[in-house]
């Protein structure tokens, strides 16, 4: 918008500077023709013999012309007028632009004279500057009915092109700033008429395009793997539980069958965890929505925990609201995610600390959990959600990485924007839910 004002006022520079100088041209031209004859008429007045033949001739063309047109003076030194008409008088030689008024005489408008010596006297001859006038109206015409409507249409119509270009790229930015969100089936809407726009909305597709498609195949390959995997290292927990049953084992080969089912069960819950972070980034669990009352599964849930926090000596509290909360979603799903979050904050908070879970309903529906253990950095916040992410780069304590990476990926599904914050001390989690 700002470029198409900026090219409508240099068209309007440009225009009226245009205007001007032909302006200026034809002005001087016009004035230059005035002063041309009154050079001629000197010229002739300058020919006659005496100062008498010379007023005889004044007043003789003054007789004859018309005074609105052309008047003609002759006086002395003193100032008497020797012949011609009083309404105009000079005082020194040269040209001179006058304005006569209606009084005392009747002559009105602006004339142009040249005034010289002649024979001991000052003779003024001067001409009707009408002609510059009338230029200057029809100039003054051109200006309003001319170019002040072209201008107007140029502003109009650099506006309106504004505008449907910024709607274009309101429509890229729109895109663009989904894609980035991780919505990757973004596409910028098809214009009917190619501009350098439209040729950059289409590559901004192809691009998205290909994104979308890497991005899918890496899904999908990730969860090959897991579901090829998973099968072969159940079959291997089988073996071990039963490995645990036979008689007579010795006791270190107990000890080491022990750890090594607890390992490969753990191996189990990652690669089930994986398959259903892709079978939730596919959005196939939408189908089973239906409204779910959010106040029932968290009073649920911190029921469930309560107990394990109470060992662990932690407090417990719980704030909801006195009417139900529902929201479209999964139980199950949701129920996991507060699962996931309460688990992290047990497993992740000192003993004697206290985790509190609170719901609020007003223009958002947010479900904020918070701790007071060390926290995550800022600059983790977002790392922290990616898949087997840990801020122990390590991995000695317990845990795959992939608690957080669940709870992105399901309160997406549901459309709710998940944001981690610092509750100094400790994390706050909250979960935002729109309607």
């Amino acid at each position: 918008m700002r470029q198409s004002l900026w090219l409508s006022l240099l068209f309007v520079a440009a225009s009226a500077l245009s205007l001007g100088i032909t302006y200026y041209v034809a002005h001087g031209s016009q004035r230059q023709a005035i002063e041309e004859s009154l050079t001629q008429d000197m010229a002739g007045f300058r020919a006659t013999p005496s100062a008498a033949a010379l007023a005889a001739l004044v007043n003789a063309e003054t007789a004859e012309t018309d005074p609105q047109r052309r008047l003609l003076s002759y006086r002395r030194p003193g100032g008497r007028i020797v012949a011609g008409n009083a309404a105009i008088m000079q005082q020194q030689e040269g040209f001179r632009v006058v304005a006569l008024g209606p009084a005392p005489v009747e002559i009105t408008g602006r004339f142009i004279s040249l005034s010289e010596y002649i024979h001991g006297g000052l003779l003024t001859v001067a001409q009707t500057a009408k002609p510059l006038d009338d230029l200057r109206q029809t100039y003054l015409r051109v200006l309003f009915f001319s170019l002040l409507p072209a201008i107007a249409i140029a502003v109009l119509g650099g506006v309106l092109l504004a505008r449907r270009s910024a709607r274009s790229l309101a429509g890229i930015e729109h895109t663009l700033s989904a894609l980035t969100s991780g919505d990757l089936g973004a596409r910028v809407p098809e214009a009917a008429r190619r501009s350098d726009i439209t040729r950059i909305g289409q590559s901004v597709n192809r691009m998205a395009r290909a994104q979308q498609q890497s991005t899918e195949a890496l899904r999908q390959v990730s969860a090959d793997i897991a579901h090829d995997l998973k099968t072969p290292i159940q079959r291997v927990a089988v073996q071990l539980a039963r490995l645990q049953e036979m008689p007579d084992l010795p006791s270190n080969a107990q000890s080491l069958a022990d750890q090594a089912l607890a390992e490969t069960r753990g191996i189990t819950r990652i690669f089930q965890a994986l398959l259903q972070i892709a079978q939730l980034e596919g959005g196939t669990p939408r189908s089973r929505f239906e409204p779910v009352d959010l106040c029932e599964i968290a009073a649920t849930f911190a029921e469930i925990y309560e107990p394990a926090a109470e060992e662990q000596n932690r407090t417990f509290t719980l704030s909801l609201p006195e009417m139900p909360v529902l929201v479209s979603g999964d139980r199950a799903l949701l129920g996991q995610l507060l699962a996931n979050l309460i688990e992290n904050a047990l497993r992740h908070t000192p003993e004697g600390s206290g985790i509190s879970l609170s719901l609020q309903h007003n223009r958002e529906t947010i479900l904020s959990l918070r701790d007071h253990g060390p926290g995550i950095p800022e600059a983790e916040h977002q790392n922290v959600l990616r898949r087997l992410y840990r801020l122990e780069q390590s991995r000695t304590t317990q845990g795959s990485g992939l608690g957080l990476s669940l709870v992105a990926a399901i309160a997406e599904l549901h459309g709710a924007r998940l944001t981690l914050s610092d509750a100094n001390p400790g994390l706050q989690v909250e979960v935002a839910f729109s309607g």
